[in-house]
Protein backbone atom coordinates (compact mmCIF):
# COMPACT_ATOMS: atom_id res chain seq x y z
CA UNK A 1 0.00 0.00 0.00
CA UNK A 2 1.52 3.50 -0.97
CA UNK A 3 1.66 5.77 2.04
CA UNK A 4 0.33 8.74 2.43
CA UNK A 5 1.04 11.44 4.30
CA UNK A 6 -1.87 13.70 6.21
CA UNK A 7 -0.42 17.33 7.45
CA UNK A 8 -2.12 19.86 9.14
CA UNK A 9 -3.68 23.08 7.03
CA UNK A 10 -1.12 25.16 7.87
CA UNK A 11 1.04 23.08 6.23
CA UNK A 12 -0.61 22.85 3.67
CA UNK A 13 -1.05 26.45 3.14
CA UNK A 14 2.46 27.08 3.58
CA UNK A 15 4.26 27.69 0.10
CA UNK A 16 7.93 28.15 -1.43
CA UNK A 17 9.16 31.64 -0.94
CA UNK A 18 9.75 32.90 -4.98
CA UNK A 19 13.01 34.91 -3.95
CA UNK A 20 14.60 31.69 -1.90
CA UNK A 21 13.74 29.85 -5.20
CA UNK A 22 15.10 32.52 -7.44
CA UNK A 23 18.47 32.24 -5.64
CA UNK A 24 18.88 29.15 -6.32
CA UNK A 25 19.17 30.06 -10.13
CA UNK A 26 21.25 33.07 -9.59
CA UNK A 27 24.07 30.92 -7.64
CA UNK A 28 25.16 30.27 -10.87
CA UNK A 29 28.71 32.52 -10.97
CA UNK A 30 28.32 34.30 -14.22
CA UNK A 31 24.92 35.26 -13.52
CA UNK A 32 25.15 39.09 -12.35
CA UNK A 33 21.57 39.05 -9.76
CA UNK A 34 20.05 42.18 -8.36
CA UNK A 35 17.46 39.35 -7.49
CA UNK A 36 18.35 38.69 -3.53
CA UNK A 37 18.52 41.32 -0.42
CA UNK A 38 21.57 39.85 0.04
CA UNK A 39 24.23 42.25 1.44
CA UNK A 40 28.18 42.37 0.11
CA UNK A 41 29.72 39.17 1.57
CA UNK A 42 33.33 41.24 0.56
CA UNK A 43 32.68 43.47 3.21
CA UNK A 44 31.87 41.49 5.83
CA UNK A 45 33.86 42.53 9.01
CA UNK A 46 35.44 38.96 8.97
CA UNK A 47 38.89 39.61 11.03
CA UNK A 48 36.92 41.59 13.55
CA UNK A 49 33.99 38.72 14.58
CA UNK A 50 37.12 36.33 14.20
CA UNK A 51 38.86 38.39 16.82
CA UNK A 52 35.31 38.22 18.83
CA UNK A 53 34.97 34.64 18.13
CA UNK A 54 38.95 33.76 19.43
CA UNK A 55 38.32 36.33 22.65
CA UNK A 56 34.61 34.41 23.42
CA UNK A 57 36.35 30.92 23.62
CA UNK A 58 39.70 31.70 25.43
CA UNK A 59 37.65 33.96 28.07
CA UNK A 60 33.78 32.93 27.99
CA UNK A 61 33.63 29.47 26.26
CA UNK A 62 31.94 27.54 29.31
CA UNK A 63 29.19 30.25 28.93
CA UNK A 64 29.12 30.54 25.29
CA UNK A 65 28.71 27.32 24.47
CA UNK A 66 26.16 25.88 27.00
CA UNK A 67 22.35 26.30 27.01
CA UNK A 68 21.04 30.12 27.63
CA UNK A 69 17.81 31.86 28.27
CA UNK A 70 14.93 31.85 25.98
CA UNK A 71 14.81 35.75 26.24
CA UNK A 72 19.07 35.93 24.95
CA UNK A 73 22.27 36.96 26.49
CA UNK A 74 21.74 39.90 28.94
CA UNK A 75 24.07 41.76 28.12
CA UNK A 76 23.44 41.88 24.25
CA UNK A 77 19.72 42.81 24.85
CA UNK A 78 21.14 45.73 27.00
CA UNK A 79 23.30 47.44 24.45
CA UNK A 80 20.25 47.15 22.40
CA UNK A 81 18.17 48.74 24.79
CA UNK A 82 20.89 51.27 25.37
CA UNK A 83 20.96 51.91 21.51
CA UNK A 84 17.41 51.84 21.03
CA UNK A 85 16.71 54.71 23.74
CA UNK A 86 19.72 56.79 22.02
CA UNK A 87 17.30 56.85 18.78
CA UNK A 88 13.79 58.26 20.70
CA UNK A 89 12.91 54.82 21.71
CA UNK A 90 12.35 54.16 25.96
CA UNK A 91 12.85 50.46 26.06
CA UNK A 92 14.23 48.24 28.66
CA UNK A 93 16.47 45.12 28.26
CA UNK A 94 13.10 43.39 29.55
CA UNK A 95 11.70 44.06 26.57
CA UNK A 96 13.74 43.11 24.22
CA UNK A 97 13.62 39.36 23.00
CA UNK A 98 16.16 37.77 20.55
CA UNK A 99 15.50 36.08 18.00
CA UNK A 100 16.83 33.51 15.15
CA UNK A 101 16.78 36.07 12.79
CA UNK A 102 13.47 38.06 11.46
CA UNK A 103 12.27 35.64 9.81
CA UNK A 104 11.72 33.63 13.30
CA UNK A 105 10.23 37.12 15.17
CA UNK A 106 7.79 37.15 12.15
CA UNK A 107 6.68 33.77 12.59
CA UNK A 108 6.26 33.83 16.32
CA UNK A 109 3.87 37.05 16.30
CA UNK A 110 1.91 35.20 13.54
CA UNK A 111 1.75 32.51 16.36
CA UNK A 112 0.87 35.29 18.68
CA UNK A 113 -1.89 37.15 17.21
CA UNK A 114 -3.15 35.28 14.25
CA UNK A 115 -6.05 32.88 13.83
CA UNK A 116 -7.70 31.50 10.40
CA UNK A 117 -9.77 34.33 9.20
CA UNK A 118 -8.16 37.22 10.80
CA UNK A 119 -7.50 40.40 8.97
CA UNK A 120 -3.43 42.17 8.42
CA UNK A 121 -3.86 45.68 7.02
CA UNK A 122 -0.08 45.89 4.94
CA UNK A 123 1.21 48.25 2.04
CA UNK A 124 1.04 46.58 -1.62
CA UNK A 125 3.94 45.76 -1.98
CA UNK A 126 4.93 44.29 1.04
CA UNK A 127 7.73 42.44 1.68
CA UNK A 128 7.54 38.48 0.49
CA UNK A 129 8.60 37.18 4.01
CA UNK A 130 6.22 38.64 6.31
CA UNK A 131 3.39 37.54 3.85
CA UNK A 132 5.10 33.64 3.79
CA UNK A 133 5.10 33.69 7.67
CA UNK A 134 1.83 35.29 8.20
CA UNK A 135 -0.25 33.47 5.53
CA UNK A 136 0.43 30.28 7.19
CA UNK A 137 -1.85 30.99 9.79
CA UNK A 138 -4.86 31.20 6.95
CA UNK A 139 -5.29 35.32 7.63
CA UNK A 140 -6.27 37.98 5.03
CA UNK A 141 -4.48 40.91 3.97
CA UNK A 142 -5.62 44.57 3.08
CA UNK A 143 -3.39 46.45 1.46
CA UNK A 144 -2.76 49.71 0.95
CA UNK A 145 -0.84 51.22 -1.91
CA UNK A 146 2.29 53.25 -1.34
CA UNK A 147 3.40 56.48 -2.85
CA UNK A 148 6.90 58.68 -2.70
CA UNK A 149 6.41 59.17 0.99
CA UNK A 150 5.03 55.52 2.03
CA UNK A 151 2.02 53.79 2.66
CA UNK A 152 -0.95 55.65 2.38
CA UNK A 153 -2.31 56.17 5.56
CA UNK A 154 -5.20 58.19 4.87
CA UNK A 155 -6.44 54.67 3.72
CA UNK A 156 -5.78 53.02 6.89
CA UNK A 157 -8.46 54.27 9.37
CA UNK A 158 -11.55 53.20 7.18
CA UNK A 159 -9.71 49.68 6.94
CA UNK A 160 -9.42 49.10 10.63
CA UNK A 161 -12.78 50.33 11.21
CA UNK A 162 -14.19 47.84 8.92
CA UNK A 163 -11.63 44.74 9.02
CA UNK A 164 -10.31 45.28 12.51
CA UNK A 165 -7.31 43.59 11.53
CA UNK A 166 -5.07 41.84 14.91
CA UNK A 167 -2.24 44.19 13.74
CA UNK A 168 -0.94 47.02 11.17
CA UNK A 169 2.41 45.60 9.48
CA UNK A 170 4.13 48.41 7.83
CA UNK A 171 8.27 49.17 6.94
CA UNK A 172 8.42 52.83 7.25
CA UNK A 173 12.02 53.28 6.46
CA UNK A 174 13.34 52.39 2.94
CA UNK A 175 10.50 49.89 2.65
CA UNK A 176 11.28 46.37 0.74
CA UNK A 177 10.62 46.44 -1.50
CA UNK A 178 9.52 49.91 -2.87
CA UNK A 179 12.16 51.55 -1.12
CA UNK A 180 9.94 54.42 -0.20
CA UNK A 181 10.32 56.29 3.01
CA UNK A 182 6.93 56.89 5.10
CA UNK A 183 7.21 60.60 6.14
CA UNK A 184 7.05 61.87 9.86
CA UNK A 185 3.69 63.41 8.86
CA UNK A 186 2.12 60.19 7.96
CA UNK A 187 4.24 58.57 11.01
CA UNK A 188 2.49 60.79 13.39
CA UNK A 189 -0.99 59.47 11.83
CA UNK A 190 -0.64 56.18 11.86
CA UNK A 191 0.28 55.92 15.24
CA UNK A 192 -2.55 57.94 16.31
CA UNK A 193 -4.94 55.95 14.30
CA UNK A 194 -3.02 52.71 15.82
CA UNK A 195 -3.88 54.29 19.67
CA UNK A 196 -7.42 55.27 19.03
CA UNK A 197 -8.37 52.10 17.69
CA UNK A 198 -6.51 49.76 19.94
CA UNK A 199 -4.66 48.05 17.12
CA UNK A 200 -1.16 47.74 17.25
CA UNK A 201 1.57 48.57 14.80
CA UNK A 202 4.29 45.74 13.43
CA UNK A 203 7.23 47.78 12.43
CA UNK A 204 9.94 45.86 10.37
CA UNK A 205 13.16 47.97 10.80
CA UNK A 206 16.03 46.23 8.53
CA UNK A 207 17.39 49.01 7.17
CA UNK A 208 17.39 52.87 8.69
CA UNK A 209 20.94 52.16 9.66
CA UNK A 210 21.56 52.47 6.32
CA UNK A 211 20.74 56.16 5.07
CA UNK A 212 22.86 57.31 2.50
CA UNK A 213 20.67 60.62 2.04
CA UNK A 214 18.42 62.92 3.56
CA UNK A 215 17.44 62.98 7.63
CA UNK A 216 17.07 60.33 9.84
CA UNK A 217 12.84 59.84 10.75
CA UNK A 218 12.16 58.89 14.32
CA UNK A 219 10.96 55.06 13.92
CA UNK A 220 6.68 54.16 14.86
CA UNK A 221 8.21 52.73 18.42
CA UNK A 222 9.84 56.35 19.21
CA UNK A 223 6.53 58.14 18.72
CA UNK A 224 4.32 55.36 19.02
CA UNK A 225 5.84 53.58 22.11
CA UNK A 226 3.79 50.51 23.57
CA UNK A 227 1.29 51.14 20.63
CA UNK A 228 4.29 49.31 18.43
CA UNK A 229 6.16 46.37 18.58
CA UNK A 230 9.75 46.75 16.63
CA UNK A 231 11.33 44.07 14.20
CA UNK A 232 15.13 44.87 14.48
CA UNK A 233 18.04 42.51 12.53
CA UNK A 234 21.88 42.24 12.66
CA UNK A 235 21.71 40.90 8.97
CA UNK A 236 21.69 43.56 6.74
CA UNK A 237 24.35 45.83 9.33
CA UNK A 238 26.37 42.92 10.52
CA UNK A 239 25.82 39.67 8.75
CA UNK A 240 22.67 37.05 7.98
CA UNK A 241 24.44 34.65 8.60
CA UNK A 242 24.75 34.93 12.56
CA UNK A 243 21.09 34.44 12.36
CA UNK A 244 20.70 37.42 14.91
CA UNK A 245 17.42 39.40 15.40
CA UNK A 246 15.15 41.46 18.56
CA UNK A 247 11.76 42.24 18.85
CA UNK A 248 11.49 45.09 20.88
CA UNK A 249 7.59 45.41 22.67
CA UNK A 250 5.48 45.85 25.82
CA UNK A 251 6.73 43.63 28.86
CA UNK A 252 3.36 41.57 28.59
CA UNK A 253 4.21 41.15 24.62
CA UNK A 254 7.68 39.98 25.17
CA UNK A 255 6.79 37.38 28.23
CA UNK A 256 4.31 35.19 25.93
CA UNK A 257 7.01 35.08 22.81
CA UNK A 258 9.25 33.60 25.46
CA UNK A 259 7.26 30.87 25.63
CA UNK A 260 5.97 30.78 22.23
CA UNK A 261 9.60 30.39 21.44
CA UNK A 262 10.64 27.75 24.07
CA UNK A 263 8.27 25.68 22.18
CA UNK A 264 10.03 26.58 18.81
CA UNK A 265 13.59 26.21 19.77
CA UNK A 266 14.12 27.13 23.38
CA UNK A 267 16.86 29.54 22.61
CA UNK A 268 19.04 31.51 20.20
CA UNK A 269 22.12 30.53 19.54
CA UNK A 270 24.34 30.69 22.73
CA UNK A 271 27.40 31.34 21.26
CA UNK A 272 26.74 33.63 18.07
CA UNK A 273 24.92 36.25 20.61
CA UNK A 274 28.52 36.34 22.77
CA UNK A 275 30.35 36.54 19.93
CA UNK A 276 28.26 39.42 18.61
CA UNK A 277 28.19 41.43 21.89
CA UNK A 278 31.87 41.11 21.92
CA UNK A 279 31.83 42.84 18.28
CA UNK A 280 29.35 45.24 19.27
CA UNK A 281 31.18 46.31 22.37
CA UNK A 282 34.34 47.25 21.17
CA UNK A 283 32.78 49.95 18.19
CA UNK A 284 32.38 47.41 15.79
CA UNK A 285 29.19 48.15 14.66
CA UNK A 286 29.69 51.79 13.96
CA UNK A 287 32.54 50.93 12.32
CA UNK A 288 31.25 48.49 10.24
CA UNK A 289 28.40 50.92 9.27
CA UNK A 290 29.98 53.94 8.52
CA UNK A 291 31.92 51.10 5.19
CA UNK A 292 28.48 50.09 4.33
CA UNK A 293 27.12 53.53 3.85
CA UNK A 294 29.82 54.60 1.82
CA UNK A 295 29.73 51.57 -0.06
CA UNK A 296 26.11 50.89 -0.71
CA UNK A 297 25.80 54.77 -1.41
CA UNK A 298 28.09 54.42 -4.07
CA UNK A 299 26.05 51.30 -5.94
CA UNK A 300 23.08 52.84 -5.05
CA UNK A 301 24.07 55.82 -7.63
CA UNK A 302 25.71 53.68 -10.11
CA UNK A 303 22.23 51.76 -10.13
CA UNK A 304 20.02 54.80 -10.52
CA UNK A 305 22.28 56.44 -13.41
CA UNK A 306 22.51 53.36 -15.26
CA UNK A 307 18.71 53.31 -15.10
CA UNK A 308 18.58 57.09 -16.48
CA UNK A 309 21.24 56.29 -19.21
CA UNK A 310 19.99 52.87 -20.04
CA UNK A 311 16.04 52.16 -19.98
CA UNK A 312 13.41 53.08 -22.00
CA UNK A 313 11.90 56.68 -21.53
CA UNK A 314 7.95 54.84 -20.50
CA UNK A 315 10.12 52.72 -17.41
CA UNK A 316 9.65 54.42 -13.64
CA UNK A 317 11.52 53.77 -10.24
CA UNK A 318 11.85 54.90 -7.06
CA UNK A 319 14.52 56.45 -5.87
CA UNK A 320 15.84 55.53 -2.55
CA UNK A 321 17.64 57.47 0.37
CA UNK A 322 19.08 54.48 2.02
CA UNK A 323 18.05 50.57 2.60
CA UNK A 324 19.36 47.97 -0.20
CA UNK A 325 16.15 48.17 -2.81
CA UNK A 326 14.42 50.29 -5.57
CA UNK A 327 11.41 49.54 -7.48
CA UNK A 328 10.85 49.75 -10.98
CA UNK A 329 7.55 49.98 -13.05
CA UNK A 330 7.19 48.76 -16.19
CA UNK A 331 3.88 49.88 -18.52
CA UNK A 332 0.82 48.45 -18.17
CA UNK A 333 0.50 45.19 -20.04
CA UNK A 334 4.12 44.33 -19.58
CA UNK A 335 4.62 40.75 -17.52
CA UNK A 336 7.97 41.14 -15.30
CA UNK A 337 7.66 37.53 -14.59
CA UNK A 338 7.37 36.61 -18.31
CA UNK A 339 10.11 38.33 -19.37
CA UNK A 340 12.59 36.71 -16.63
CA UNK A 341 13.49 33.45 -18.52
CA UNK A 342 15.03 36.19 -21.35
CA UNK A 343 16.40 38.13 -19.05
CA UNK A 344 17.89 35.07 -17.51
CA UNK A 345 19.64 34.05 -20.70
CA UNK A 346 21.32 37.71 -20.26
CA UNK A 347 22.99 36.10 -17.19
CA UNK A 348 21.32 38.52 -14.75
CA UNK A 349 18.21 38.65 -12.50
CA UNK A 350 15.50 39.95 -10.64
CA UNK A 351 12.66 39.26 -8.06
CA UNK A 352 9.52 40.13 -10.80
CA UNK A 353 7.22 42.52 -8.27
CA UNK A 354 4.05 40.15 -8.21
CA UNK A 355 5.50 38.54 -5.53
CA UNK A 356 5.58 41.39 -3.47
CA UNK A 357 1.85 41.18 -3.83
CA UNK A 358 -0.56 39.25 -1.22
CA UNK A 359 -3.86 39.49 -3.22
CA UNK A 360 -2.67 39.01 -6.93
CA UNK A 361 -1.30 42.14 -8.95
CA UNK A 362 1.98 43.79 -10.00
CA UNK A 363 2.71 42.07 -12.80
CA UNK A 364 4.16 45.00 -14.27
CA UNK A 365 6.83 45.70 -11.34
CA UNK A 366 9.93 44.34 -10.30
CA UNK A 367 12.46 44.27 -7.46
CA UNK A 368 16.44 45.49 -8.19
CA UNK A 369 18.77 44.96 -5.78
CA UNK A 370 22.18 47.12 -5.57
CA UNK A 371 23.85 45.74 -2.37
CA UNK A 372 25.32 42.73 -3.64
CA UNK A 373 27.19 43.45 -7.12
CA UNK A 374 30.45 46.05 -7.44
CA UNK A 375 29.81 48.99 -9.60
CA UNK A 376 31.17 47.67 -12.60
CA UNK A 377 28.62 44.39 -12.19
CA UNK A 378 25.81 47.15 -11.97
CA UNK A 379 26.73 48.99 -15.12
CA UNK A 380 27.05 45.89 -16.78
CA UNK A 381 24.02 43.99 -15.62
CA UNK A 382 21.88 47.31 -15.53
CA UNK A 383 22.94 47.23 -20.03
CA UNK A 384 21.76 43.61 -19.97
CA UNK A 385 18.80 44.40 -18.38
CA UNK A 386 18.07 47.50 -20.73
CA UNK A 387 18.32 45.22 -23.91
CA UNK A 388 15.59 43.15 -22.90
CA UNK A 389 13.18 45.91 -21.77
CA UNK A 390 14.05 47.94 -25.28
CA UNK A 391 13.14 45.45 -27.34
CA UNK A 392 9.68 44.30 -25.27
CA UNK A 393 8.82 47.97 -24.46
CA UNK A 394 7.64 50.62 -27.73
Amino acid sequence: MEWKWEFSRTARRVKSSAIRDLLKLTQQPDIISFAGGLPAPELFPVEEIGEAGDYVLKHEGQYALQYSTTEGYRLLRRFLAKRMTQKGMAVDEDEILITGGSQQGLDLLGRLFLEEGDWIVSAQPTYVGAIQAFSAYGVNFHTVPLDKDGIKVELIEEAVKEKKPKFIYVIPTFQNPGGVTLSLERRRNLVEIARRRQVPIVEDDPYSELRYEGEDLPTLKALGGEVVILLGTFSKIVSPGLRLAWIAGPQEVIEKLIKLKQGADLHTNTFTQYILYQFLKGGGLDRHLKVLRQEYGQRRRVMLEALRENFPPKVKWTTPQGGLFLWVELPPGVDASALLPEVVKEKVAYVPGSAFYPNGGGENTLRLNFSNASPQLIREGMKRLAKVFSAKIP
